[in-house]
């Protein structure tokens, strides 16, 4: 049964897993059971998208719909689930330096370890579709202001996400990158990266670590761990890969059902009972339970 028994805080224990591992990979987990199956391979921290929230939790687009208390319902499971340390979009913070600041404190409340907030209107888009708008460089150091101010462990993550590429090239996001470390993050999330060199020149000029988001059917290529070392990066993001996975078998589970009324074609898209049982260490509860039974009846 899981039990998280590390006292060190998750601010404490996602800047560790940084320096243990290089560059980190962070495994996108949209729920508690896809966090215990990414722990249970060996992934060091975890990553809750709001995309991914939008989607899966909720059925709707990635277009700021959501709630704080949307991904807010997500991250509390995620943590009850799993003790690795956990990073958690935040879009745009939902609203202004209050709202920001309740945010910090509800996602620290909730185990989060570490947060992004991006550079993008209320109104934000997905990161690798078009029509983004972007507030000021200095609205936007004044949420970061806000979230670091709103901080209750000084070791909880504050990471700035620019979608600055797109719209303004590369200079201007370097820029907005740099602005952004001064006002007190300590990461920096450079999105929809096209070229690897543009890594290294992030990197070199933000001087605090830098995460690539590694996603399918973007705009940034599917480079490797390796490529992305050589280039300076220190975290690469997995963000979406899982949950279209699973989706995507859904789909096929759903349409074998209808069309040839079994589901027999599709077991093989499946996870067994027995690996299912393995993931929950569903045995282990089990066998607690027959141990209270068995208490019962002397």
């Amino acid at each position: 049964m899981t039990a998280n028994l590390n006292k060190e805080s998750p601010g404490r224990r996602f800047r560790a897993a940084l320096l243990e591992e290089k560059p980190l990979q962070l495994a996108g987990a949209i729920n508690a059971y896809t966090a215990r199956l990414a722990q249970a391979v060996g992934f060091r921290a975890l990553y809750l998208s709001g995309g991914g929230v939008a989607a899966n939790s909720l059925g709707i687009p990635d277009l700021g719909i959501s709630s704080m208390e949307d991904v807010l319902i997500d991250v509390r499971r995620i943590t009850d689930a799993s003790d690795l340390p956990l990073l958690v979009d935040i879009d745009t913070g939902w609203g202004s330096a209050f709202n920001i600041a309740r945010t910090i404190r509800q996602m620290t409340k909730a185990g989060a370890a570490a947060v992004h907030i991006e550079d993008q209107v209320g109104a934000k888009r997905c990161g690798h579709r078009p029509g983004k708008e972007l507030v000021t460089t200095e609205e936007m150091c004044d949420r970061i202001k806000a979230a670091v101010d709103a901080r209750t462990d000084p070791a909880f993550v504050i990471m700035a996400r620019t979608d600055a590429l797109a719209n303004e090239g590369l200079d201007a996001a370097i820029a907005r990158a740099q602005a952004y470390v001064a006002a007190g993050a300590d990461m920096i999330f450079a999105e929809a990266i096209t070229q690897l060199p543009m890594y290294t020149q992030f990197r070199s000029a933000v001087g605090v670590p830098i995460l690539a988001n590694i996603t399918e059917f973007g705009h940034t290529p599917l480079f490797t761990r390796d490529e992305l070392a050589t280039a300076g990066v220190d975290i690469i993001l997995y963000c979406c890969g899982a949950y279209r996975a699973m989706n995507a078998a859904a789909l096929k589970v759903y349409q074998a059902i209808r069309t040839e009324g079994t589901q027999q074609s599709a077991v093989p898209l499946m996870q067994s009972r027995a690996d299912l049982y393995k993931y929950l260490d569903y045995h282990a509860y089990e066998q607690k339970l027959d141990e209270l039974f068995a208490k019962g009846k002397q």
